[in-house]
């Protein structure tokens, strides 16, 4: 008998309603150094994740706030989720997907996720905007192992079309509006982390297809697609993978660098949304 579930606690869903608007239908996961879009939400609320009895408690990550705040943006009312839990913590990959299942269970249908990644592909520079169009898990974990399915259906998730193709023709739409560049097209590829990738593993990468590596994501995406959500997703290219000198502060830094084009960029989406 599975054990695994996609659903959350209703004490978690009832605090979480004390701020995150009814009408709200959009979720965003923001990643290291790139949470200040919280900060600029209309009517905001938040509460620390450690009032949610099902989120992981495994302390905040530098750049990570570790909360959940309620609010609008651009008027679009949204559920924000300041920081994650990472498999490198010690979470399992259905922990890490905590988010994504309470934003579901709060009647969200569309999910933006943000991350922070490492430059594979050559031609990628630091505080470069790269909109995702596939990833791959090379995690050794999937966020559905013992999971059994929706009622009357099978565990088996389509993941073809991760990230929606409607969605990402509206974020080059927003792109062009506001005068952000992005490179619209990118493979994000999830490791376990916590430490950064030797020039190998990089050039291993390179040769699988990856563009970016970082160290959260995509289980997160793959608990969206099961639960039939829409994805949008984007990484911020924080360094060249297997950089020199790499540090999380420099991670930190960039996203601080690249906050005011990132603003711009999702109050366009949303209002387009």
């Amino acid at each position: 008998m599975s054990s695994v579930t996609l659903t959350v606690p209703d004490s978690d869903i009832e605090q979480a309603r004390t701020v995150v608007p009814e009408a709200a239908r959009v979720a965003l996961v923001l990643g290291s150094g790139l949470s200040g879009l919280a900060d600029i939400a209309e009517d905001a609320c938040s509460l620390s994740y450690s009032d949610l009895e099902g989120f992981p408690q495994v302390g905040s990550v530098a750049g990570h706030a570790g909360r959940l705040v309620g609010g609008r943006l651009s008027g679009v009312p949204v559920a924000l989720f300041q920081g994650r839990a990472h498999p490198y913590q010690g979470v399992s990959a259905h922990d890490a997907s905590y988010p994504v299942r309470l934003a579901a269970a709060l009647g969200c249908d569309t999910l933006i996720v943000t991350n922070a990644a490492g430059g594979v592909r050559e031609t990628l520079s630091p505080g470069d905007i790269v909109l995702l169009s596939d990833q791959i898990n090379l995690t050794g974990r999937s966020p559905l192992t013992g999971w059994a399915g929706p009622e009357g259906g099978t565990p088996f998730v389509p993941m073809r079309d991760a990230y929606d193709p409607g969605l990402r023709q509206s974020a080059v739409a927003a792109a062009l509006e506001t005068g952000v560049e992005i490179e619209p097209e990118g493979v994000y590829c999830g490791l376990p982390g916590p430490a950064y990738e030797t020039p190998a593993e990089v050039a291993m990468l390179r040769t699988l297809g990856a563009d970016l590596v970082g160290m959260s994501t995509v289980h997160e995406v793959v608990v969206a697609r099961a639960l039939g959500m829409r994805v949008l997703g984007f990484s911020l290219v924080t360094n060249a993978a297997a950089g020199v000198g790499l540090s999380h502060e420099e991670v930190l830094e960039a996203g601080r660098a690249a906050a005011s084009d990132l603003t711009g960029l999702m109050l366009a989406i949303l209002r387009g949304l």
